[in-house]
């Protein structure tokens, strides 16, 4: 597994820059350097990520090039720990990234291509909403990377609610993205998509548990012997679950399904996620009868999370439900892995692939229900 660079990929950009490059979201990216980007990042989802390559038909056209490029962007960095050799090199890419961000918002994007695609849907946004309407995309995006980062090392989480505060500022953070670019602002459309990305988030963490539990490949010397791994096997179910039912670390790097108290432990991690995904719905259906949520949206009045007048009654609210139900498609996913986990009688080292999700994403959409 390779980092995602320009030379690596053999993705080659001319940058044509205007007069007013630095004052503001200003650089032009020829169309068919965007193309390369937007054909890049679309093959990168197919392979890496085919969740997202599904959904990314069902989201708003104005939104898709950033939800691509957003999704690609959560592979690489989802692959760091896995394709570093320590957690030094994994920060400085990080930090790279976090320049990359910066440059990107001042008219400047790297020769990258998920730079380039993603700089070419800000600069869109810009044209269609103004340029105020990118600032909240800035501020996730750095949260979103610094979340990554705090986490480059794998190590479990201190408890249920450090998993949901994850699960809150990476796949919750990157459907306010998705949203924002749309441009959607909306109180009832974020409360959605926390409850959302925290059920996929949790999720995503116990999907990866076959694979980080278990030692990485061998990184091979010139002389084609060994001489280490990248990381060692690693659990990220939370420890305060884990005391509770008995299971250590150490019996499921020895014992892998087989570890006393494993199922036990991922059964109360899947129901917190399944509960988000039941709030949602119950939110949803209300959303749509035209009747208020049922409970506030817990971080309402944070930084990027104010809608000040920009929620005029519950005719805005159904249109919104409705112009934007495709972001919403992640619950979709989350359930599907969900069931699967659940009729494996929650050993997610046996539970079986999906062929069931296109379908259940294209009648989720038809049906607009979740």
């Amino acid at each position: 597994m390779t980092l995602v660079t320009a030379a690596g990929s053999g993705f080659k950009l001319l940058l044509r820059r205007s007069p007013q490059v630095g004052r503001g979201l200003a650089t032009s990216v020829d169309a068919s350097d965007v193309d390369k980007a937007r054909k890049y990042c679309l093959n990168q989802l197919r392979q890496g990520d085919y969740e997202a390559y599904l959904i990314r038909h069902f989201i708003p056209s104005s939104a898709r090039d950033a939800y691509d490029a957003l999704r690609t962007l959560n592979l690489e960095l989802a692959r760091l720990p896995e394709a570093v050799s320590n957690p030094t090199i994994g920060r400085f890419r990080m930090q790279f990234w976090r320049d990359t961000i910066s440059s990107i918002f001042a008219g400047n994007p790297p020769r990258e291509p998920i730079s380039i695609l993603l700089h070419s849907a800000i600069t869109n946004l810009a044209a269609r909403a103004g340029a105020s309407s990118t600032s909240s995309i800035k501020f996730w995006l750095l949260r979103f990377i610094s979340t990554r980062e705090k986490h480059i090392e794998n190590r479990p989480f201190a408890s249920l609610a450090a998993l949901e505060d994850y699960a809150e500022n990476t796949y919750a953070t990157l459907m306010y993205m998705t949203l924002a670019v749309m441009p959607m602002r909306s109180m009832h459309m974020d409360h959605l998509a926390s409850h959302i990305g925290k059920a996929y988030g949790i999720a995503a963490t116990l999907r990866g548990i076959p694979i980080l539990a278990v030692p990485s490949q061998p990184i091979q010397g010139p002389s084609g012997s060994n001489v280490g791994n990248t990381r060692s096997p690693t659990l990220l179910l939370p420890l305060d679950v884990m005391a509770e039912v008995g299971l250590k670390e150490e019996d499921v790097f020895r014992r892998g399904p087989n570890a006393e108290g494993l199922q036990d432990a991922v059964f109360q991690v899947a129901t917190r996620a399944n509960d988000h995904l039941i709030t949602a719905r119950e939110m949803l259906k209300k959303l749509q009868a035209g009747q208020e949520p049922g409970h506030e949206y817990e971080h309402v009045g944070e930084r990027e999370h104010a809608y000040h007048g920009l929620l005029q009654g519950d005719e805005d609210t159904t249109s919104n439900v409705k112009r934007g139900f495709g972001v919403l498609l992640e619950a979709i996913a989350a359930r599907d892995y969900l069931q699967r986990l659940e009729s494996a009688n929650f050993d997610p080292f046996t539970v079986k692939n999906s062929w069931k999700l296109p379908w259940g994403l294209w009648r989720s959409l038809k049906r607009h229900e979740i």
